[in-house]
């Protein structure tokens, strides 16, 4: 996807010329920011990327040694204003509009998943402390920002893992601080050798078992302490995984370590949202953003590989078979889809941060549906970049197999799809669909499929509303379905008004109405099911 597509993607977005405009950022250098990511992505981040699937991380002597060039890439980005482009700039940032770091983040998330995953827990755990412990982040940002430490986030442990009420790490009272005792786990970045100081945003409990959720509050543990000697944390292992060779996985032992406690006890959940509300848009990046690498990978290929056409003439390239060119219109469709939601999430997250209360109605049902549909385009993409390589696409010789190994992570992390879908469903849809569907309506104005889908979402809302809650339950998936084909959708059509005609947005939109059929299919299920 090139630059000059991303920035039509944003001036189509409502409100984004706004939050250019505050930014003081015309299309001229907007358009830079984004060419420039670009090239970093291709020329630095996807070779890296390459060498560190095949070489994966490793420890050596209680440390994880990360692949070579991920120290100086890391530095690079800081120096560069990449980590927190859009950290306000007295705490090192840049202050670009969430969008635009978004925007500029696809092709780099799509190059290399696995190693931008450490700038992103970065990113976030910097946003969280600016929004939560103004002292600390006057001290952490900066060097955040910089690339000079790092920071990641530590929720899960063995078990406890979505079910956080469950968490027993515990945090003590020492004289005037804390000290934090426990394993944490799914922990990724937990410790390398990339920065010179890694601080955990980990949660842990100052009340009761019994408390559940109430009783966590949240910390930072920095992994040395103000004289240089190290913190009471262990590394115990990193993941044999299925992929992202390039992220270490770790799963760490807290004993008796130092901590310092953030925001109030017992509100550590709340604190620490600010955190998981960025780093689940980030999910949805990197989906959209394999979605368009392997868009753009099988189209060049398809474009090189010679087969077929008359014997007695030269072969002709694989592109011009009817069957291929369905597939790569697809490939197509999927990631100017993708693209368009996490912009238009990014952009509507933003004017909720400026206190519109409908933008924020909207951005909390259009998260869940970035984070799940961004990580689904991903793995589609993916899969179909194998399909139109062929043999070769099953081989490590292109990247396609590892960009399928990598993206399949992104629909379980940071929240599952089944989470996902009870948040659209419970939270959003049931309890303010009359504010989603106005926001919805007045910045999606298909004319066409749009509207159609919007009205067989209200009423598949309608027949849950007074189903029995183990029915609503059976029928979430299909209800976050149903509102991911109304919002695709939308985007599509307005796609088709500002890049103009499209034959991978109408091949998407040609089969809209039967995907929605197949989702009113799901709720007729839960509600037959549910009886049994």
């Amino acid at each position: 996807m090139t630059p000059e597509t991303l920035l039509s993607l944003l001036d189509a977005t409502p409100g984004w010329t706004a939050q250019a405009a505050a930014a003081d950022l015309d299309d001229t250098a907007t358009l830079q920011i984004l060419s420039e990511a670009a090239k970093f992505a291709q020329t630095a981040l996807a070779p890296l990327a390459a060498h560190a699937d095949t070489a994966g991380c490793r420890v050596e002597d209680g440390r994880v040694r990360t692949p070579d060039g991920y120290a100086h890439a890391f530095r690079q980005m800081g120096a560069d204003g990449w980590i927190a482009a859009d950290l306000d700039p007295d705490l090192g940032g840049m202050g670009l509009p969430l969008a635009l770091h978004a925007a500029a983040s696809l092709p780099m998330e799509g190059a290399a998943l696995p190693f931008m995953m450490a700038l992103g827990s970065t990113r976030a755990a910097a946003h969280c402390l600016a929004a939560t412990a103004p002292e600390l982040a006057a001290e952490w940002c900066p060097k955040l920002a910089s690339g000079q430490w790092a920071a990641t986030i530590c929720i899960s442990e063995p078990d406890a893992g979505s079910d956080v009420g469950r968490i027993r790490t515990k945090a003590t009272a020492e004289g005037e601080g804390w000290t934090v005792s426990g394993t944490k786990c799914w922990i990724s970045f937990g410790d390398h050798d990339m920065a010179e100081r890694i601080g955990q945003l980990c949660l842990a409990r100052t009340g009761a078992p019994e408390e559940g959720t109430r009783g966590l509050s949240l910390f930072l543990v920095a992994d040395t302490l103000q004289d240089g000697s190290r913190n009471g944390i262990f590394v115990e292992r990193i993941e044999e995984k299925l992929g992202l060779h390039g992220s270490p996985t770790c799963v760490l032992r807290f004993e008796s370590a130092e901590a310092t406690l953030i925001g109030t006890p017992g509100r550590g959940l709340p604190a620490l949202f600010n955190m998981i509300e960025l780093m689940r848009l980030q999910v949805g990046v990197q989906g959209a953003g394999v979605a368009a690498t392997c868009a753009t990978l099988a189209r060049d290929y398809a474009g090189d590989r010679r087969q077929g056409g008359r014997p007695d003439a030269a072969p002709v390239a694989i592109a011009t078979h009817p069957d291929v060119r369905r597939q790569l219109w697809l490939m197509e469709a999927r990631a100017l889809i993708a693209a368009a939601l996490v912009v238009e999430t990014a952009v509507t997250l933003g004017q909720a941060q400026g206190g519109d209360p409908e933008a924020a109605a909207l951005s909390a049902f259009l998260l869940p549906l970035a984070k799940t549909f961004g990580g689904e385009m991903g793995q589609a993409n993916a899969c179909a970049a194998i399909q139109v390589l062929g043999g070769a696409g099953y081989t490590r010789e292109w990247p396609a197999e590892r960009h399928f190994r990598d993206a399949r992570i992104t629909t379980i992390y940071e929240g599952t799809t089944g989470m996902q879908a009870q948040d659209v469903l419970f939270r959003r849809l049931l309890k303010d669909g009359a504010t989603i569907r106005a926001a919805l309506t007045a910045r999606l104005e298909g004319d066409a499929v749009f509207p159609a889908l919007l009205a067989r979402l209200d009423t598949l809302v309608e027949r849950l509303s007074g189903a029995k809650p183990e029915a609503q339950a059976f029928a979430a998936d299909a209800a976050l379905r149903a509102a991911w084909e109304v919002v695709a959708a939308g985007l599509a059509e307005r796609l088709l008004g500002s890049l103009g005609p499209s034959a991978a947005l109408d091949l998407w939109l040609s089969g809209a109405a039967a995907r929605m059929g197949l989702a009113e299919a799901g709720v007729d299920w839960a509600l037959t099911v549910s009886d049994r």
